[in-house]
């Protein structure tokens, strides 16, 4: 027996370990598997096709498909997220595109492999190629569908030789199940730490005592859990992030250099609206923490050696409501902060960020909650994007749509008083003396006309007519002596002494007459409290009682000069007092007073208005408020009018 163990294929077992290690993502084990089935096959060129439809935006229509990735020419373009096909000058690199394509195409429909020749298109097992055969691979995907293609541009070979490449390609491939499976495994451990620490930060988020409590407590817990030198919350607060705790520390001023260079690393994050990280990690690892500017960052680790930092945005769907940070420092028994604690923070705090908004709401005040909720209400409505200003656009639209095409009474306002139409008042006929005031009179009493009021000392008037007849007397027998003897010059002075007696006689009857003073007319007695007067003396022409019916009243309105040509007699309108502000009674224009009168700056026109209702409660001198009807006009005219008036004035 001969040992032949130095033919064994050493080469295998390099291909199986590469292909079963672990893959950061599918686009490097992609390029991994694309090399490795060149190698084996010793194809030209390998291809890897994705399929593409009209719908997505791609070039071609339903059945076609794009290029990502070649080996050994390299990266076509990327992967058609938004359905865009590769450039031309990529696109060239393919070696015999259309038959490339036409196997990959067969492979995607059919989700099998293929084997094609070049100059004919016929299958191998047809007939035999002399210019090299296309062998198509189907990847497999979700629902039976292909994922994707892979085409090897192999040289002529025989048909045994071709049967073994492709059986060697399809067991090669069939390692994309296992990348799979180690990427789906890869999901569900992350996302398993990601709910644990996520539950464990809620329940302690929770258990705080207000928003900046559970800030202080996250935080803290955090710096536990990844073994973190310090792990710092920012909080958005118009467009910058404020730090609202830092880890291990109650109290800290904002001025302090430490404080201001983790916020300038905050607003960094906030900017981009990714994660930072710094060191910056290659792009071989994640093309896009590679790319992130971090100036900032590095300012804030420059500090200390070795010291990681990175920040995670806090978002809500597509709002960002604040940013983590964490410094770590790498050690030899600590890598400081690698992508999977990026990965795992971001999951995290995709949890964290919901309840750490429910907590900064409930520690707001009411009008900035009803803010938020309209301003969450006018997302929904209008777009997450700049929703404010999207609201007030719609608002000012509606508003001039309604001032413009919607019409309204327009109406005058002015102050009104109340006042009897009719009012009579009682003054002091004589200087005298107040004798008596009958009972019950007293304002608000009610009277009737031809009643008694007041009754005024009437003695001396009485003495003086008695003085006056004894006078006449007098003259009379002085009269009849002088006829009597023929004096005629006595006769007539006694004959005018008894006409100066008899005048002043009647005068004093006519006082006596008015010494009772009497209502002229009924109604309410509006003025006149004489009852603490009795027995004093009262001046001639000195007020003693109104007596006004209030069955019927009147309003005096003072309206501007401005408004006054709106209006007209007869014109309608409405009063409320201020006695009964919630009570409004119509009223009528009866007459408009030609003549303004300056008053407080402006001039102004008296209105007389009737009250076509009344009711009990109202007594005159009473205040209000009333509006007068000018007609229909749009809501655009009657906001706009004194202000067009004014300029036109200016402008005249």
């Amino acid at each position: 027996m001969i040992d032949a163990t130095h033919l064994k294929a050493a080469g295998w077992q390099r291909v199986v370990a590469e292909l079963t290690s672990s893959a950061p993502d599918d686009r490097v084990f992609m390029d991994r598997l694309l090399r490795i089935l060149t190698l084996v096959s010793a194809a030209r060129q390998a291809v890897l096709f994705v399929p593409i439809s009209a719908s997505g935006g791609g070039q071609g229509g339903e059945g076609e498909a794009m290029p990502i990735a070649m080996f050994p020419a390299g990266a076509v373009g990327a992967p058609p997220a938004a359905g865009v096909a590769p450039g031309p000058a990529d696109v060239a690199q393919i070696q015999s595109l259309p038959e490339v394509k036409r196997a990959a195409l067969a492979a995607l429909e059919s989700s099998s492999s293929h084997v094609f020749a070049m100059e004919d298109a016929s299958e191998l097992y047809d007939g035999a190629s002399g210019a090299g055969y296309v062998l198509s691979l189907a990847l497999p995907g979700e629902g039976g569908r292909s994922a994707g293609a892979i085409t090897l541009l192999v040289e002529p070979r025989s048909r045994q030789a071709i049967q073994s490449t492709l059986a060697m390609a399809e067991v090669i491939a069939g390692y994309v199940h296992t990348h799979a499976v180690r990427q789906e495994l890869k999901r569900n451990t992350q996302s398993t730490r990601a709910l644990d620490l996520a539950t464990r930060l809620i329940g302690a988020i929770n258990s705080a005592q207000g928003f900046k409590g559970a800030a202080i407590q996250t935080v803290n817990d955090l710096a536990k859990t990844l073994g973190a030198d310090r792990v710092a919350m920012g909080w958005l607060r118009g467009n910058s992030v404020r730090v609202m705790a830092i880890s291990d520390t109650e109290h800290f001023d904002r001025r302090m250099t430490m404080v201001q260079k983790m916020q300038a690393a905050m607003d960094e994050c906030l900017d981009q609206d990714q994660a930072v990280v710094h060191p910056v990690p290659p792009a071989d690892q994640d093309v896009l923490l590679s790319q992130a500017i971090s100036h900032a960052h590095k300012e804030l680790a420059s500090g200390e050696k070795n010291l990681h930092v990175c920040s995670i945005p806090m978002r809500v769907g597509e709002d960002v409501l604040g940013v983590i940070t964490i410094e770590s420092r790498a050690t030899p028994d600590s890598p400081g902060v690698d992508l999977k604690t990026v990965e795992l923070l971001q999951a995290t705090m995709d949890l964290v960020s919901p309840v750490m908004r429910v907590r900064r709401s409930d520690d707001r005040i009411l009008p900035l909650r009803v803010w938020d909720s309209m301003m969450w209400t006018g997302a929904w409505l209008v777009g997450p994007k700049h929703t404010a200003w999207k609201l007030a656009g719609v608002a000012l639209i509606v508003a001039m749509i309604i001032v413009t095409v919607f019409s309204a009474e327009y109406r005058i306002g002015a102050g009104a008083e109340l006042r009897p139409r009719e009012k009579r008042a009682l003054s002091m006929p004589f200087d005298g003396v107040i004798k008596k005031v009958m009972p019950g009179i007293e304002p608000g009493a009610s009277i009737q006309a031809g009643q008694l009021l007041a009754e005024l000392d009437d003695s001396e008037l009485r003495l003086q007519a008695e003085e006056s007849r004894s006078q006449m007397l007098v003259a009379q027998k002085t009269l009849d002596t002088a006829r009597a003897q023929q004096n005629t010059g006595e006769a007539k002075k006694a004959e005018a002494q008894i006409e100066q007696a008899r005048a002043r006689l009647a005068l004093l009857e006519s006082r006596l007459e008015r010494t009772k003073i009497v209502a002229p007319i009924g109604g309410t007695l509006i003025s006149g409290d004489l009852k603490n007067r009795v027995g004093s003396t009262v001046k001639l022409g000195e007020g003693l009682f109104e007596i006004a019916p209030l069955a019927e009243m009147i309003a005096v309105v003072r309206v501007d000069e401005s408004d006054v040509a709106l209006i007209k007699e007869g014109g309608r309108g409405a009063i409320v007092t201020r006695s009964h502000p919630g009570t409004e009674f119509p009223v009528t224009i009866e007459r408009i007073v030609p003549l303004a009168e300056a008053k407080d700056g402006k001039n102004l026109f008296e209105v007389r208005v009737k009250l076509d209702e009344s009711a009990a409660w109202m007594r005159p001198g009473m205040e209000g408020r009333v509006s007068l009807d000018t007609g229909r006009r749009t809501l655009l005219e009657i906001g706009t009018r004194r202000i067009i008036d004014t300029v036109r004035l200016w402008l005249w």
